[in-house]
């Protein structure tokens, strides 16, 4: 059975299950808490970050304190433990094929090799920039590393070169300061939200932007995930909404935006995530600044 790792301030690291209603109207999804324990995880702090590599093979888990762990799934036997990896760990990505962990913190980029649990890199940002988040990805066989950062100027694209580790490119894509960013799973489009509520969705291949929905929401952007197909992207907002819009093709003709809204807890900014089986999931979390 499926299940999810949680994370936050008020609830210790928790695992649940998909619990699936039957009927043939409506297909609904809900989760129940399962009764297995995770020992490794227990009293060791608030955790800001957790991922999975694309198999589900192997866990990643950021702290607040900057520790960071990687484990075998579901054996949870430990790859990784670092105790000073940063000050504080805001995000982690896995590479493609597993190989890299990011972890980003405290103004640095840190890459890990996961099978020798050694940092191969670590990058650092430039005067006027401050590193937001951080996605590997890949297109036509070749693999690159963005980075979102806030700079004096908006919000910049950072590239880099997963073999030699250098910055290939720096774009600014959007005049405000970026809150929420992810990368479609066939590497074409890079989407970002800012704190003004826009969404923008960038062409990887020469940093255009693609197409943009002015005040998608009414409050910041909170997180942002393409479907599996990468032809929608849902978003979420600190105003309590959330929203799915149809990428745009530009090949093809007549209306190709598609908008959908619902309503959630405005305590609570959400964590997207698409399943296999094209269902959308939505966590909640508090939100950090």
């Amino acid at each position: 059975m499926p299940e999810i790792v949680c994370s936050s301030e008020c609830v210790q690291k928790k695992l649940f299950e998909w619990k699936e209603s039957e009927g043939n109207e409506v297909h609904k999804l809900g989760v129940k808490a399962s009764e297995k324990v995770m020992i490794q995880l227990e009293d060791v702090g608030q955790q800001l970050a957790l991922t999975f590599n694309s198999e589900g093979s192997v866990l990643a888990v950021g702290g607040e304190d900057g520790s960071l762990r990687v484990f075998k799934w579901p054996s949870m036997k430990i790859v990784l433990n670092e105790a000073q990896a940063h000050s504080s760990i805001k995000t982690l990505d896995f590479s493609c094929d597993g190989k890299f962990l990011v972890s980003l913190g405290s103004g640095l980029c840190r890459i890990w090799d996961v099978t020798s649990s050694k940092v191969v890199a670590s990058l650092a940002k430039g005067n006027d920039e401050v590193f937001a988040f951080c996605r590997f990805s890949q297109i036509n066989d070749k693999n690159h590393l963005y980075i979102a950062a806030v700079t004096d100027y908006g919000g910049s694209i950072l590239t880099y070169n997963t073999t030699t580790w250098k910055r290939i490119r720096s774009s600014r894509v959007v005049r405000e300061a970026i809150s929420a960013f992810n990368v479609s799973s066939d590497g074409k489009f890079l989407a970002v939200g800012t704190v003004g509520g826009d969404l923008f969705i960038i062409n990887s291949a020469n940093m255009r932007v693609q197409m943009m929905v002015k005040k998608a929401h009414l409050g910041l952007v909170t997180a942002l995930t393409f479907s599996p197909d990468s032809r929608a992207l849902v978003s979420a907002s600190l105003d309590s909404s959330a929203r799915l819009t149809l990428v745009k093709d530009k090949t093809s003709s007549g209306t190709c935006l598609f908008l959908f809204s619902g309503f959630v807890d405005s305590k609570d900014a959400y964590s997207l995530c698409w399943t296999e089986s094209g269902c959308l999931t939505a966590a909640s979390c508090p939100y950090h600044l």
